[in-house]
């Protein structure tokens, strides 16, 4: 495949216009025919994805990178029932909405369109490759990959697959291409090619969010990085609370949505925190506190083997992604405020049992997902009925939170008249 960019911008460009008059049936059988067909050449990608980890093995890559760039023909078998289930999403394309009558009988409404050519820049994971590929087919939008050069083999062989797929269904294969060259430059250079393409969707962490955002000349979509925070109040149910803190924090400890500071109403402190350190404990979290939480947790440790540390300034407003979990002691609802306003914008929950704290904080806290008395893990496309995501947005521009088919589209004015002139 050509790592000419100009050429690549130009082959999506064409094939978006092409996508742009696709039914929802065709589009569908495109996906359905990717699925078998990745199913049909796993040898192949699971091959290449050998020769990846083999090269990352050698580099001293860490297990837990490792288990990321891993296919497994369990794996594939997911991935392609993920890609059948994109299909059966509603295509939210040509859908029409606000639509009004003027007073001169001129008939106003928007249409959903595609937003022609989208780049999307990752790191580590092969099976995003496929699920992007899914969204942005199913929404008409070409696709322009840069995988991490980590897995650029599986990359290249699982986009091979897809464009045989698609030439099978008399589709463009141009709709999803890769860039597998390893040089560092060309991502650069994707993100200035604002000729042709629409939108950048980096996903990464925070480093590969700040180059794209201080090196693009074309909108950026970020998000998939922040730190999420939760508050109990003094009126919250502790017994309810702590299933809520763990399933927030434990679960899944490396990904954006996992809980990074509890923040807890000192009336309520010292019921609640021994019951978290010793529901955490065992899990392995280190517990990172203030003094005043690190008084009332030291003085109820006794003989458990509790992972308590003092907490310094980093330790308020840093996304670990680890099972690390720093607490601070607020007044109350103002304190907690103020706080997640100088640190917050992904994920933020109040537990409660107080009607006004919970208008308040849904009110005031300004963050891409706000919870009440629910764990901020929710904050997904899947769980939030979008059936798949290609980010979680931290932008109030175009979109916000978890990124489904809707956020992969724009719109276009539509007037409609009887031979109508502006008098």
């Amino acid at each position: 495949m050509t790592t000419d960019l100009n050429v690549i911008g130009q082959r999506a460009r064409a094939a978006a216009r092409k996508l742009a008059r696709l039914t929802c049936e065709q589009k569908d059988a495109a996906l359905h025919m990717i699925a078998d067909t990745l199913l049909e050449q796993q040898e192949a990608i699971l091959a290449a994805n050998a020769a990846d980890l083999e090269a990352a093995r050698t580099a001293g890559t860490s297990k837990s990178l490792l288990d990321r760039m891993l296919l497994s023909p369990e794996r594939l078998a997911t991935i392609a029932a993920d890609t059948r289930a994109v299909a059966a999403l509603p295509d939210p394309v040509g859908e029409t909405f606000d639509e009004t009558v003027r007073p001169n009988d001129l008939r106003v409404s928007k249409r959903r369109t595609p937003l022609g050519v989208v780049g999307v820049i990752y790191e580590a994971r092969p099976n995003v490759t496929v699920d992007i590929a899914a969204l942005c087919l199913k929404t008409s939008n070409a696709v322009i990959l840069r995988g991490g050069s980590d897995i650029r083999q599986s990359c290249a062989a699982i986009t091979d697959v897809i464009g045989a797929a698609l030439e099978r269904v008399d589709l463009p294969a141009d709709a999803v291409q890769s860039i597998t060259d390893p040089n560092r430059e060309l991502v650069g250079a994707l993100l200035r090619l604002d000729t042709y393409v629409d939108m950048i969707i980096p996903r990464g962490g925070a480093g590969l969010h700040r180059f794209c955002l201080e090196n693009a000349t074309i909108p950026v979509i970020t998000g998939g990085i922040g730190v999420c925070h939760m508050f109990a109040d003094a009126t919250a149910d502790v017994e309810r609370a702590i299933p809520l803190i763990h399933n927030a924090k434990v679960q899944r400890p490396s990904v954006c949505n996992a809980l990074d500071t509890l923040l807890v109403q000192r009336e309520i402190a010292p019921a609640l925190l021994p019951k978290v350190a010793a529901a955490l404990s065992p899990a392995g979290v280190e517990l990172r506190a203030d003094p005043e939480a690190l008084a009332i947790l030291s003085d109820a440790r006794g003989d458990n083997d509790w992972k308590i540390v003092p907490a310094g300034e980093q330790d308020f407003g840093t996304e670990f992604m680890a099972l690390i979990l720093s607490i601070r002691i607020v007044d109350g609802l103002d304190d907690a405020l103020d706080h997640i306003a100088l640190y917050g914008d992904h994920s933020d929950a109040i537990l409660t049992n107080d009607p006004e704290a919970v208008r308040r904080f849904v009110n005031e806290v300004d963050s891409s997902a706000v919870f009440v008395n629910a764990s901020t893990r929710f904050n997904d496309g899947g769980q939030f009925g979008l059936g798949a995501e290609v980010a979680i947005s931290t932008q109030k521009l175009h979109a916000r939170g978890p990124m489904g088919l809707r956020e992969l589209t724009t719109y276009k004015w539509v007037a409609e008249g009887d031979w109508l002139a502006r008098s």
